[in-house]
C-alpha cells in the first residue's frame, strides 16, 4: 500500500494571491475570483476628498480611513511578523472609522483584509472570526457578490482548519449564488474549491463531480490555466481510486497546457502526479524520471510543500525497492520542509513512510512511534483514506510485537473507514478500483483472525474469517444485483436516458468499425485514434452511469446489501447436500473454509503464488494443443493442483455432495469439474475428474447467492420453455448469401483445432450450432419455443422483449472478450441481412445490463463466455454479471474456446437430460460431461470440461 504524495491545485491564480488582491483596495474579497470583482461596486478611496488631515468632516474621516486601510496594505505586503502586526494595527483603524462613518460595506471589506492578515500570520481562527462578521455585514446591505464572495474564503478558511462540514456548507452557497449571479469563472473556483474539501474527505465521487461541473465552465471562458487545473486534479481522483489509465490520460492532458502557460509551478505538479501513477504501476524508473524533472522546479520556485511532496515520492520509490537507506535519507529532507510550510498532512504522509522503512526493516518498535505520530496528524485534517493506511501499519507492526488483540481493534477500524469511504462512491467501476487498492487490508485481517483461531479454536475467529472473505469479494456484483430489484431506472431523467442509448448506438457503432479495421490493411495510427474514441465514449458513458445513480429516487433508498455471516450461509445458500468450498489466496498463505448445514472446517493452504502457478500448468495442460495431448502432462498437473486446494478437505467432500466452489485469483480460471478427484487410492493409476464423484458450481460469493434468491422469490414463471438463437450469417462469402461461393468456414466443424467458438476479430460460420438447435428445439413443442436462424439470428432478436417470455434462452455463436473494457465483451449475431447489407451484430455487455431477460436459465454457447476483467476483489466481471443483472439466476457459460463439434453435443445431452428426464441444470450438466469423457473421442477435459454452471442449482 503506497503513501505517495498527490498534489491538487485548488485556485489556478493561487500563486498570485494574497498580493493581486491586495492591489485592489477595498475589494480584497472580490478578487479571490477573477471575473466577481467587475460586478462588484468599486470604490476610490483618494479622489475628491478634502486634503486637510485635520478637518472632521465626515470627508476627512474616510480619507482617514483609506489611508489607513492603504497602509495596512503596504504592511501586509512586506510580509514580515512585524509589519503583520503593524498591519493588523492599521486595518483595525480603518475599520474604527468605517464605523464611524457607519460605511458596512467598506467595513466588511476591512475585516476581509484582517482576515487576511490573519491567514499570513497562521491564525486561521481569526481569519475567521473576522470573515463571519464579514459576511454579517454584506449580508445586512445585501451586497450578493460579496456575501458570495465572503463565503468563499470562509470556505477555505473552514477548510485549512479542517472542519471540512462548515467548508462545504460555504461553497454550496457560494456555488449557488455565482451561478443565481450569472458569474461562471467565480461558480467554477467554488467547485473546484468544494472538489477539493470532498477529495480530502474521501468522497472521491462528489471531488469528480465538483470537478466535471468546473471543466466546461472554464473552457468555455477560454481561461487554458483552470482547465489544466481542473484537468489535474481530475486524475488526482483516479489515481486515487486506482483507476490509472484514467489518472494518466487526464495528467497528460494537463502537462501540455502547463507547458505553454510557462506555469513551472503546474509542470512540476503534473509531473510529479505522473510519477505517482508510473510507481502504481510499477514502472520505477519511469517514475523516479518524472520526480527528478518535478525535483528541480520546485526548488527554484522556493515552494517547500511541493518539494517535500516530490521528495517524499522518491523516497517511497526506493523503500519499496528495498533501497531503505537512500529511502530514510531523501524521507529526513523532506521532513522539515513539511513542517516549516505547515503542512500536517504532508507531514503525516512522509512520518508514515519512515516507519514503513523501520517495519521492514524489522523495528516494529521504531515503526509504530512514526505511525504514532502520523495517526492524531492525519484525524486532525480529516484525511480518513490515509488514516485507514496509517491504521493497517499499525496492525501489521502490533501482530509482528504478538499484539494480536489490538492490532486487531486497528484492522477492523480501517475496514470500517474504507467501507464507509467505498459506499460514498456511485460509479461502480470506481468503486471496484477502490475496493482493489484496499484488498490487501482484508488479506492481512482474515490472516490475523485464522492466527488468532489457531490459538483460540472454539472462539469463532474461522466464522469471522469466512465472513470477512464475503466480505472482501464481489461486492459490486451484490450491489447491481440489489439495484436490479430496485430497478433504479424508475424515476430517472428522460434525458439521461436518451443520453444512455445515444452513447450505446454510438459505442456499437465504433465498435464495429474497429472490428472492420482490424480485420483488412491499417495503421497504428488509425487503429489507435479509433481506441481514443471509444475511450472518450466510455468515459462518458460511466459518468451518466453514474449520474443515473446519484439521482435515482429508488437508489437513494436502497440500503448496501451485506455480507452473509457463516449462519446466514447456512440458513439461506446450503442444504444438507450441499457443501461451500470458498478459497482466499494469500501472500503468505492462503485458506480454504469448508461449510456445510451444520458445521465449519477451515485449512491453510499453500501460497498464492504456489496454487495460482499449479493453476495456470493445469489450464495450459487442459488448452494448449500441444500440451493436452500428452495425457501425462495433464493427469500430473491435474493432480498437483487437486492435492493443493482438495486434498486437505478431502476426507470432508465424500460422495455425491454437490460443491459449491468460491474460488480467488487464478482459480478462477479453471474447471473444479475437470480436477482428479484428491487422495486416490494409492493402486489407482488412472485419472478420475471432480465431476465424477460431485455435482459443481460455481459462485462469486456465497453472499451472490441469498441476493439472487430474494430477486426471484415469487417470480411467476415464463409461460413458454425454450428460445434459440443459433448459426448467424457473419461474412458476405456465406453460402447463404452466395450459393455457389466457397465459405472455407462450412468445413470448419470437421477440423479439431479450428472449428472452435472463438473470439476472433473474423468470425467464421459455426456450422454445428445450427444442428445442436435443431435437435435441442425438438425436445420441446412447437407451440413453447422460438427459434432465430441464420439472417434471423440478429441483435434485433437477441434484444426482443418477447425473449423474456422464456424459461430458457440459448445463444449459440460467436462470444467477444474485451478484458480492458468489460463492458465491450458481448455476443455477435449477424452481421448482414438477407441482402447481403451490414447490420450492427454486436450485443455488447453494456446493453445486457439493460435487457429484461428474467429467464430461469441463460446458456452461452460461445467461448470465454465464463470469463472477464479480472479486478482484485471483484472477480471476474464479464457477461456473467450482466446477465444476471437483466434477471437471470443461473448462467451456462465456457472457459476457453470450445471445440463446436464436441460443443453441439454437450449440449444436446444437456437439454436431453433436463427436459427429458426433469434434472436440475446443474446435474443435467455433469450427467451430460460425464456421458461425453467415457467417450473415447470426447474424453480429454478440453472437450467437456469448459462449461460450467454459475448461479443457482435448485
Amino acid at each position: 500500500m503506497s503513501d505517495r504524495g498527490d498534489l491538487i491545485k485548488n485556485n489556478p491564480y493561487q500563486d498570485r494571491l494574497p498580493r493581486a488582491v491586495l492591489h485592489l483596495t477595498l475589494g480584497l474579497s472580490l478578487l479571490i475570483c477573477p471575473g466577481v470583482a467587475a460586478a462588484a461596486p468599486q470604490t476610490d478611496p483618494v479622489g475628491n476628498l478634502p486634503e486637510s488631515p485635520e478637518n472632521t468632516t465626515p470627508d476627512s474621516l474616510e480619507e482617514q480611513a483609506s489611508r489607513a486601510f492603504k497602509e495596512g496594505e503596504q504592511l501586509f505586503l512586506e510580509g514580515t511578523p512585524e509589519a503583520l502586526i503593524a498591519a493588523i494595527a492599521k486595518l483595525q483603524e480603518a475599520r474604527s472609522l468605517y464605523q464611524q462613518l457607519g460605511n458596512q460595506s467598506l467595513e466588511a471589506e476591512t475585516l476581509i483584509g484582517l482576515a487576511f492578515v490573519a491567514t499570513a500570520s497562521r491564525n486561521s481562527q481569526g481569519a475567521l472570526d473576522y470573515l463571519q462578521q464579514a459576511l454579517t455585514l454584506k449580508q445586512a446591505v445585501e451586497d450578493l457578490p460579496g456575501v458570495a464572495d465572503v463565503l468563499f474564503n470562509l470556505g477555505r478558511s473552514y477548510a485549512e482548519l479542517g472542519t471540512f462540514t462548515p467548508a462545504l456548507d460555504a461553497y454550496h452557497q457560494a456555488r449557488d449564488l455565482y451561478q443565481k449571479l450569472e458569474l461562471p469563472s467565480a461558480e467554477a473556483f467554488a467547485l473546484i474549491e468544494r472538489g477539493a474539501v470532498y477529495d480530502a474527505l474521501g468522497e472521491y465521487q462528489q471531488a469528480l463531480d465538483s470537478y466535471n461541473e468546473a471543466l466546461p465552465l472554464w473552457k468555455e471562458a477560454g481561461d487554458r490555466s483552470a482547465v489544466a487545473v481542473t484537468l489535474n486534479n481530475i486524475g488526482k481522483i483516479y489515481d486515487d481510486l486506482g483507476q490509472y489509465r484514467e489518472a494518466l490520460d487526464y495528467y497528460n492532458q494537463a502537462l501540455p497546457l502547463y507547458r505553454e502557460l510557462d506555469d513551472p509551478f503546474g509542470v512540476a505538479l503534473t509531473l510529479n502526479n505522473i510519477g505517482n501513477v508510473y510507481e502504481a504501476l510499477g514502472d520505477k524508473q519511469a517514475a523516479l524520471d518524472r520526480y527528478n524533472e518535478a525535483l528541480p522546479l520546485w526548488q527554484e520556485a522556493r515552494d517547500r510543500r511541493g518539494e517535500a511532496t516530490t521528495l517524499n515520492n522518491i523516497g517511497f520509490v526506493y523503500a519499496k525497492d528495498g533501497e531503505y537507506p537512500q529511502a530514510l535519507e531523501i524521507y529526513r529532507q523532506g521532513l522539515p520542509l513539511w513542517e516549516s510550510a505547515g503542512d500536517r498532512r504532508g507531514e503525516a504522509s512522509t512520518l508514515n513512510n519512515i516507519g514503513f522503512v523501520y517495519a521492514s526493516l524489522g523495528d516494529n518498535s521504531k515503526a509504530l512511534e512514526y505511525y504514532n505520530q502520523a495517526l492524531p496528524l492525519r484525524q486532525s485534517v480529516g484525511d480518513r483514506p490515509k488514516e485507514a493506511l496509517t491504521r493497517y501499519r499499525i496492525a501489521v507492526a502490533l501482530r509482528q510485537q504478538g499484539q494480536l488483540d489490538n492490532a486487531l481493534t486497528e484492522i477492523e477500524t480501517a475496514i470500517a473507514i474504507a467501507e464507509d469511504l467505498r459506499t460514498n462512491v456511485a460509479s461502480q467501476d470506481s468503486r471496484a478500483s477502490f475496493f482493489a487498492k484496499v484488498q490487501d487490508y482484508y488479506e492481512f485481517y482474515i490472516d490475523l483472525l485464522m492466527e488468532l483461531h489457531q490459538q483460540q479454536p472454539t472462539a469463532g475467529f474461522d466464522a469471522k474469517a469466512l465472513q470477512a472473505s464475503e466480505q472482501g469479494r464481489a461486492r459490486s456484483l451484490l450491489e447491481i444485483l440489489n439495484e436490479a430489484n430496485a430497478d433504479i431506472r424508475q424515476g430517472a431523467d428522460p434525458q439521461l436516458l436518451d443520453r444512455e442509448r445515444s452513447i450505446q448506438q454510438q459505442l456499437s457503432a465504433l465498435e464495429e468499425r474497429r472490428i472492420q479495421l482490424l480485420s483488412g490493411p491499417h495503421t497504428p495510427e488509425q487503429a489507435d485514434a479509433l481506441s481514443a474514441e471509444i475511450e472518450d465514449l466510455l468515459t462518458q458513458y460511466r459518468r451518466v452511469q453514474t449520474l443515473l445513480r446519484v439521482t435515482s429516487p429508488r437508489y437513494a433508498a436502497l440500503t448496501q446489501p451485506q455480507p452473509l455471516t457463516l449462519t446466514q450461509i447456512q440458513e439461506q445458500v446450503l442444504d444438507d447436500d450441499t457443501i461451500l468450498l470458498e478459497y482466499s489466496l494469500g501472500k503468505e498463505r492462503s485458506y480454504l473454509w469448508v461449510v456445510t448445514k451444520t458445521s465449519l472446517t477451515s485449512y491453510t493452504l499453500p501460497p498464492r503464488e504456489e496454487i495460482e502457478q499449479s493453476a495456470k500448468q493445469f489450464r495450459n495442460a487442459l488448452t494448449i494443443p500441444s500440451l493436452r495431448i500428452r495425457r501425462s502432462i495433464f493427469t500430473q498437473t491435474s493432480a498437483a493442483l487437486s492435492e493443493k486446494v482438495l486434498g486437505p478437505a478431502a476426507d470432508f467432500l465424500g460422495d455425491d455432495k454437490r460443491l459449491l466452489i468460491v474460488s480467488d485469483g487464478a482459480l478462477q480460471y479453471i474447471p473444479f469439474a475437470a480436477l482428479a478427484v484428491p487422495n486416490p487410492p494409492d493402486d489407482s493409476e488412472s485419472y478420475l475428474p471432480l465431476i465424477v464423484k460431485h455435482e459443481v458450481v460455481s459462485l462469486p460469493s456465497a453472499s451472490t447467492m441469498a441476493v439472487l434468491r430474494q430477486e426471484i422469490a415469487g417470480r411467476t414463471p415464463a409461460s413458454k420453455t425454450l428460445a434459440v438463437l443459433a448459426d448467424p450469417v457473419f461474412t458476405p462469402y456465406d453460402d447463404r448469401l452466395q450459393p455457389n461461393a466457397s465459405d472455407e468456414s462450412l468445413t470448419l466443424g470437421t477440423k479439431s483445432e479450428t472449428g472452435t467458438r472463438a473470439s476472433e476479430v473474423e468470425f467464421s460460420r459455426l456450422p454445428y450450432t445450427k444442428l445442436e438447435a435443431e435437435e435441442i428445439l425438438a425436445l420441446v413443442p412447437e407451440s413453447e419455443r422460438r427459434k432465430a436462424f441464420g439472417f434471423e439470428a440478429s441483435r434485433e432478436a437477441a434484444t426482443n422483449p418477447e425473449l423474456s417470455q422464456y424459461r430458457i434462452v440459448h445463444f449459440a455463436t460467436h462470444g467477444l472478450l474485451n478484458s480492458v473494457n468489460p463492458e465491450l465483451s458481448g455476443l455477435v449475431f449477424s452481421l448482414l441481412n438477407k441482402q447481403g447489407e451490414p447490420l450492427n451484430g454486436f450485443l455488447r455487455l453494456h446493453e445486457i445490463f439493460n435487457l429484461n431477460l428474467p429467464a430461469e436459465l441463460i446458456v452461452l454457447s460461445a467461448c470465454e463466455t465464463g470469463l472477464g476483467q479480472e479486478i482484485r476483489g471483484e472477480g471476474l466481471v464479464g457477461l456473467t454479471r450482466g446477465f444476471m443483472y437483466a434477471g437471470a439466476p443461473r448462467v451456462l457459460v465456457s472457459l476457453w474456446s470450445v471445440d463446436d463439434e464436441a460443443t453441439a453435443r454437450l449440449m444436446v445431452n444437456f437439454y436431453q437430460k433436463m427436459l427429458q428426464q426433469g434434472l436440475t441444470p446443474a446435474a443435467a450438466l455433469r450427467s451430460a460431461q460425464i456421458e461425453l469423457w467415457e467417450q473415447q473421442r470426447w474424453q480429454a477435459p478440453f472437450y467437456w470440461a469448459a462449461f460450467t454452471l454459475q448461479g443457482e442449482w435448485q
